[in-house]
């Protein structure tokens, strides 16, 4: 299977990105691009890089070399709020919600960047995405049950009227059901218009619902292709999919 680095229609693109932690080299010359709306997932072992990747993407991190583009702009050096308002919104893996706040003060949180006047329409959208955060809008967020958490997360991401959303590994410490709740979430997300980029270290459902992916050891792609294409392969399925 071909590495796929570059497309002309990319809301994303990543090119050669070099990411350092001190004096280790975690991220070496990683390249791959996010069409408009698709479903992208970076799959790997812990430890392969992917969610240094979304953190530099985000703004969290700098590259030292390489280019990142976002919507035919250089976000390489912007600061993460703005690129927020650029468009693309990074759910963090652990949630990171504010666990002492209200769902509702969550969901305000998260539209800091967009105007106040449209802030009950995006919450209406929300609640309606998510009933049961309707129901809890006045309770304490660390009160929430750890689905109900990545919903609130994933809601108050959803407040920046992303672009382009960022899922770092949503069905983390989810029972079975609440996994497929929340990927049923992200295809209708998808369904909806928005543009993903999920890293989940649940590769085999992660495959199931996006279009392309890429295939990271020890900081750089080793394999790029099509969603069907890496499920029937032999290697990426005895590596990852425990086949």
């Amino acid at each position: 299977m071909a590495k796929e680095e570059s497309s002309d229609m990319a809301l994303l693109q990543v090119s050669d990105i070099n990411v350092y932690y001190g004096n280790i080299h975690a991220i070496k010359d990683v390249s791959f691009y996010v069409d408009k709306g698709e479903i992208v997932t970076l799959i790997g072992a812990n430890g392969a890089g992917k969610s240094t990747i979304l953190k530099t993407v985000s703004g969290l991190l700098r590259c030292q070399s390489g280019e990142i583009a976002f919507l035919d702009t250089d976000i390489k050096t912007l600061a993460s709020h703005l690129i927020v308002k650029r468009g693309l919104a990074h759910v963090p893996e652990g949630r990171r919600i504010f666990l002492r706040m209200s769902v509702q003060q969550n969901l305000e949180m998260g539209n800091y960047s967009q105007p106040n006047d449209s802030l009950h329409e995006r919450m209406a959208d929300v609640f309606s995405r998510f009933p049961r955060l309707r129901e809890r809008r006045n309770q304490i967020a660390g009160t929430l049950s750890g689905g109900e958490q990545q919903m609130l997360a994933i809601g108050r991401a959803l407040m920046s009227s992303p672009t382009l959303l960022m899922l770092d590994e949503p069905s983390m410490g989810l029972a079975p059901l609440l996994v497929e709740q929340i990927f049923d979430i992200i295809k209708e997300l998808n369904d909806a218009g928005v543009t993903i980029l999920l890293v989940e270290q649940n590769a085999r459902m992660a495959l199931s619902i996006a279009h392309r992916g890429y295939v990271l050891e020890t900081g750089r792609v080793v394999t790029a292709a099509a969603s069907a294409e890496l499920l029937a392969d032999p290697s990426v399925n005895r590596a990852y999919l425990g086949g």
